[in-house]
This record gives C-alpha cells, sequence and structure tokens, in this order.
C-alpha cells in the first residue's frame, strides 16, 4: 500500500507498503495526510499488522469525512450555537401558539406540565392526521418499553417493538423532509423570480454613490427597494415593506413593484405618484390587513434637491458633512389602510459629503441571543463613525456591525439597507 513516511511535516513522501499475505487486494493507494503515519506509529505500538494498519487508516479516514461532511465543516462551538439559536427560534414559534390558561401561573409540576402539553399539541397540530397517529403510535412505544403479558404459553413482550417505534420516527422524519426540500425548491424559484424584480446593482449617477442590500429572514422577502428614473428626469429612490413575512408578503411586493414601475412612468409629481399607489394598495391589502409602510424620494442629481413622502416607515437618517443628524418623517400612514388619505412631502437638500440611510424595521430590530435590539441607540453612533466611507464600505460596516451584535441568533425579520451618498 503508499503510505506517507518519513519527511518534515507538510513534506508528502510515498512509499510502497505490501498488503498482509494472502490478501486478493494486490496493491492500494491509500492518501494519508501528515497525522495518519502517527496513527500508524500507534498502531505499530499496539501490535497491528500491516493489514491492521491499513485498516485503522482507513477507518479513521472514513470517519473524518463523514463527520465533514454531516458538520458542513463547522466546529462543535459553532454547531451548538447554531443549535441553539434554532431551538431558541422554535420555541418561539411554537410558543406563540400555546394557550397558557388563567393570567397566573401555577408552580410546580402544574405549571411543568401545562408547558409540555401546550407545546405537544403545537407540534403535533402542525402534522397531517395520519402522521399525528404515527408520531403518537411511535411515542407510546418508546415511553412504555417493558409492557409484557402473557397466558399459558403465549407471552407477548413489546420490547422489541422499541426498534419498530425508532423506524417510525425515521420514516416520519422523511416524509417531513420530503415536503420541506419539496417546499424550498418552489421557495427557491420563488426567490429566484424576486431576484429579478429587485436591482441587481445601483444605477451609475454622476456625482452619486449608492449601495443597498436585502437580506430575507425566509428564502423570499418582503422588503422592496428600488432606484431608477423618471419621465422627469429626477431619481426615484424606494424602500418598502409589507407587513408579514415569506411568500404571501413576498406576493405583495410584487404587485407592489409592478404597480410602482407602471404609475412611475406617467408624469406627476411625488405625492402624486403615492397617492395612487396608495389607492392600489388598498385594493390589494385584504380591508387594511396587509400594509406596507414606504419611504420614496425624489432626487434631482445635479442639484441634490430632494422630495420626499414617508409612508409609516422608519424615519431616514440624513447625516450631513459636518456632523448633524436629520429624520425625514414628513408624509402619512401606511400605504394600504386609507385609499382617502392625502400625503405631505418633505423638501430637502443633500449636498456634497451628506450621507442617506434607508432602512426597514428588521435592522434596529434584530435581536441577539438575550433578546435585545439593535436599536437606533446603535444605528446612530454607527452611521456616526462611517465618516467619508463611501456608500458601499459604509454599507458592510453597518451589516457587519448588526452581525457582531446579533451573533448566531437566527434573524426573524427582513432587513433591508440603501445608502445614498453625494459627492
Amino acid at each position: 500500500m503508499d503510505l506517507y513516511d518519513g519527511g518534515r511535516p507538510g513534506v508528502r513522501r510515498i512509499i510502497r507498503t505490501p498488503l498482509c499475505a494472502g490478501s486478493r487486494l494486490g496493491t492500494i493507494s491509500l492518501a494519508a495526510p501528515w497525522r495518519e503515519r502517527q496513527t500508524r506509529r500507534t498502531a505499530i505500538r499496539l501490535g497491528f499488522s500491516d493489514c491492521g494498519q491499513l485498516y485503522l487508516i482507513g477507518m479513521l479516514r472514513a470517519l473524518r469525512d463523514f463527520w465533514q461532511r454531516i458538520s458542513d465543516g463547522m466546529a462543535i462551538q459553532q454547531l451548538w450555537a447554531q443549535l441553539s439559536a434554532d431551538a431558541r427560534a422554535s420555541y418561539r414559534f411554537y410558543a406563540k401558539e400555546v394557550d397558557w390558561g388563567p393570567s397566573e401561573k401555577p408552580s410546580g409540576w402544574r405549571r411543568f406540565w401545562r408547558i409540555v402539553r401546550g407545546l405537544f399539541w403545537a407540534m403535533i397540530m402542525k402534522l397531517s392526521p395520519a402522521r399525528r397517529v404515527l408520531l403518537v403510535i411511535a411515542l407510546v412505544l418508546l415511553l412504555f418499553p417493558h409492557v409484557h403479558f402473557g397466558s399459558g404459553d403465549r407471552e407477548f413482550d413489546s420490547g422489541a417493538l422499541q426498534f419498530w417505534a425508532g423506524v417510525a420516527l425515521l420514516v416520519l422524519l422523511a416524509l417531513e423532509l420530503a415536503d420541506r426540500v419539496t417546499m424550498k425548491r418552489d421557495l427557491e424559484i420563488a426567490r429566484e423570480i424576486q431576484s429579478w424584480l429587485m436591482p441587481s446593482e445601483a444605477p451609475k449617477v454622476p456625482g452619486l454613490d449608492i449601495a443597498f442590500a436585502t437580506r430575507p429572514a425566509n428564502t423570499v422577502a418582503g422588503d422592496y427597494h428600488d432606484a431608477f428614473f423618471r419621465p422627469n428626469g429626477r431619481l426615484l429612490v424606494v424602500v418598502a415593506d409589507v407587513a408579514g413575512k415569506s411568500i404571501p408578503a413576498a406576493l405583495l411586493t410584487a404587485t407592489l413593484q409592478a404597480s410602482l414601475r407602471t404609475l412611475a412612468a406617467i408624469p406627476g409629481s411625488l405625492p402624486e405618484l403615492v397617492n395612487q399607489v396608495n389607492r392600489y394598495a388598498c385594493e390589494q391589502s385584504l380591508q387594511g390587513r396587509r400594509f406596507t409602510t414606504a419611504f420614496l424620494a425624489e432626487l434631482e442629481p445635479a442639484t441634490g434637491a430632494m422630495t420626499y413622502v414617508n409612508a409609516g416607515h422608519n424615519w431616514p437618517v440624513l447625516r450631513r458633512a459636518s456632523g448633524a443628524v436629520e429624520r425625514l418623517e414628513e408624509g402619512g400612514l401606511p400605504l394600504g389602510i386609507n385609499a382617502a388619505l392625502p400625503y405631505r412631502s418633505g423638501t430637502t437638500t443633500i449636498a456634497p459629503g451628506d450621507l442617506l440611510l434607508i432602512f426597514t424595521d428588521g435592522l434596529v430590530e434584530a435581536e441577539d441571543a438575550a433578546a435585545h435590539e439593535y436599536g437606533e441607540a446603535r444605528l446612530l453612533p454607527m452611521v456616526d463613525s462611517i465618516g467619508t466611507a463611501g456608500a458601499a464600505e459604509a454599507l458592510k460596516r453597518l451589516m457587519a456591525s448588526v452581525d457582531a451584535f446579533v451573533g448566531s441568533t437566527r434573524q426573524h425579520d427582513d432587513i433591508t439597507c440603501l445608502l445614498l451618498r453625494m459627492r
């Protein structure tokens, strides 16, 4: 067989070693890393034959490859952090549907039993009736493994049925995974379609530096950002957040994008455009249950003059080159609530060196493991520390700050940021 032998660490030399006598395998090429040579030395000290050494090294390599495959190369600490984050997110998901009963909380075992029972029903009702029955049968066989009864020469021992309980759980897992993979494939297609609707890169505008990014909480997002020119030659910048997440919000985002692009091609002022979009959103909002917060601004690149409407959105941050900070709040209610509501517009001027940050609530509401929010108390100092960095670099620093704060905690809302700097 071929084994690495001798030499300095990191230098790979191969020697020929015959297999054990009587072997029909002939010669095997075994590419072993340096540490496997140490394993071979240990095997020699323990009295393994050449064949035993080969099988030991091969087994260790197979175990290593298996572990790398199932862990995706992640360290134990990373796996534990991911598992903890998933457990917390799952608990919050199921706890929303638990009927906690009276406001006063019982103590001791009664409270523990109520929590277990509530979580059990919240989980099992997510399954189809057939899968519920399969799960209950498997759990009964696991919880009562030593039922034994007999009559005369006939005896029955349920201990052997533990194996079939494991098989039932494995079958149930396979069925759920098949559903998950099918849905994930459909969601991947939906994400690809949604990516076509969003701009892949910022428009190139002389005198302006623009960067944006969206991070969906799930495969598809309910956030929308865009930047394009209207017939009047002004740049229209939009950041919107549809109430909800995932597929329902993504579908409404697509209708918002289509209506906005169509209506923006019609000449008119920004308030007129917002009023038209609002009327369309009211027709699609399920009586106001699916509203949309949005910030829309028209910018004249040559002069920096900007008109904006804030429709119930998080107030954007306008950091002046001098370090002063302004918030853009003029507007009205979110889109899709009141079709007769007129929207007010605000005006400002973006001077060279000024930085405009437009974001959705997923940014400031990002949570760490202790459920503390990132908040504007961290956002504003972060924006102030950006200094004269370009829009892309500023966006990178901002997202890195959020990532450092959140850690391994699972993202619970879509995050969208758009940065614009006047050169």
